[in-house]
């Protein structure tokens, strides 16, 4: 069978916060299959760190850009009304997903017009199937672009926020219209089969995120350095490993965070660290490209995510695949990926003092910290390796290729 032309769509592409699609991507490039990228909004130049970013960056297609250009929006009704009983059976779709209220139901239509536009792009460019990462609003267009170019759609469901409302986001019709649904992790996949009846499990296939192992190994660690990267908001739970650290520094005097990442909580959390005396102590790196992410998870000695939700953090795969130990909270798929006491600790979420006496233990003992390193690094190889993940993905596109 002929290798498809896969059109990937997410809310933004690329994305610091984002880049195990990019990863996936260049995996599923890598295996013969034509990607072409699809972003709804247009990243800022903060999301380009590095070459590949830049590269991904230049030959995406910004659907909220041309959706804005009268030209383009009008040109794309025309096109679509070229099959009029599709176009108004998709709308009539687009309506019966819409949720409850008048503003949800004029994003609905919204959505409707950006799928016209992505609709016409994907047929000019011979797409054969369109694959959405999250299952919200980057969901709904892709799943009534899919219907109006006449090619099959599926999604990546990640979580926590995809579950937050399933019936706000009509997660049932996604899974229904679906070709197939690549769920992230066991508990991904336990809350597609909550929201979706029986008939449409079938559809529900496990393909992990995964890391490229090579990019992250590293020699053992040296120091007391701890590392948290990721989006600075509130579902990181970064302000309790913030009120962790006095008791941290108390047994280790020369530990140092280094948080890298951005996001809205970003001013009031450098006020908290100044509050409590730990300007010393604390650095906050903003957004690094994934080669800066592997140079400074080398230097680090633990790696610290404290977070409240989740789904199974690729940050977490590159840190065991970097030969660091772990200190993470029981949430979502968390332990699927980190074994508690083996490749990591982990601790209930927003306890901080559990969360500083894990980190403790394993800067206390550096055979142990060596130990769950390696048996991290083994977990990542065996079970969330991109290429092994990117393989399932394929097959299941070339199946579902209508060529």
């Amino acid at each position: 069978m002929p290798n498809p032309r896969i059109a990937y769509l997410a809310g933004e592409y690329p994305a610091v916060s984002h880049t195990f699609i990019l990863r996936e991507v260049a995996a599923l490039r890598a295996r013969g299959l034509d990607i072409l990228t699809c972003s709804v909004r247009r990243t800022g130049p903060q999301h380009h760190r590095g070459p590949a970013e830049r590269a991904e960056a230049a030959m995406t297609f910004a659907l909220l850009d041309a959706a804005k250009n009268p030209f383009h929006l009008i040109g794309a009704q025309v096109a679509a009304l070229k099959t009029p009983g599709l176009y108004l059976r998709t709308l009539r779709k687009a309506w019966s997903m819409r949720g409850p209220g008048l503003r949800a139901t004029v994003y609905q239509l919204f959505y409707f017009l950006e799928a016209t536009v992505l609709a016409r792009h994907l047929k000019a460019r011979g797409a054969t199937h369109l694959h959405n990462h999250f299952a919200q609003a980057s969901g709904n267009v892709a799943l009534l672009a899919a219907r109006l170019a006449g090619i099959p759609f599926s999604f990546t469901l990640h979580g926590p926020a995809d579950f937050t409302d399933p019936k706000l986001w009509r997660l049932d019709a996604k899974i229904r219209d679906a070709a197939f649904v690549a769920c992230i992790s066991h508990y991904s996949r336990s809350q597609a089969m909550l929201a979706s009846p029986v008939e449409d499990w079938d559809r529900l296939h496990i393909v992990h995120c995964g890391v490229e192992p090579a990019r992250y190994d590293a020699p053992p660690a040296q120091g007391r350095g701890l590392l948290f990267v990721g989006r600075l908001a509130a579902a990181k739970g970064v302000p309790v490993l913030i009120e962790a650290m006095p008791a941290i520094l108390s047994a280790f005097p020369d530990a140092h965070l280094t948080l890298i990442g951005d996001g809205p909580d970003r001013a009031a959390l450098e006020v908290r660290v100044r509050r409590l005396g730990l300007s010393g102590a604390v650095t906050f790196a903003g957004y690094q490209s994934q080669d800066e992410v592997a140079g400074a998870l080398a230097r680090a000695a633990v790696f610290v995510l404290p977070s409240f939700a989740e789904g199974v953090p690729v940050v977490l795969m590159e840190a065991m695949a970097a030969r660091r130990p772990v200190v993470a909270t029981r949430i979502a798929g968390i332990p699927e990926l980190v074994e508690d006491g083996v490749s990591g600790r982990i601790v209930p979420p927003g306890d901080g003092a559990a969360l500083a006496r894990a980190v403790c233990d394993i800067l206390t003992d550096p055979g142990l910290a060596a130990r769950m390193g390696e048996a991290g690094r083994r977990k990542v190889e065996a079970e969330f390796d991109i290429a092994h993940e990117a393989e399932k993905l394929a097959a299941l596109f070339r199946k579902e290729d209508p060529a």
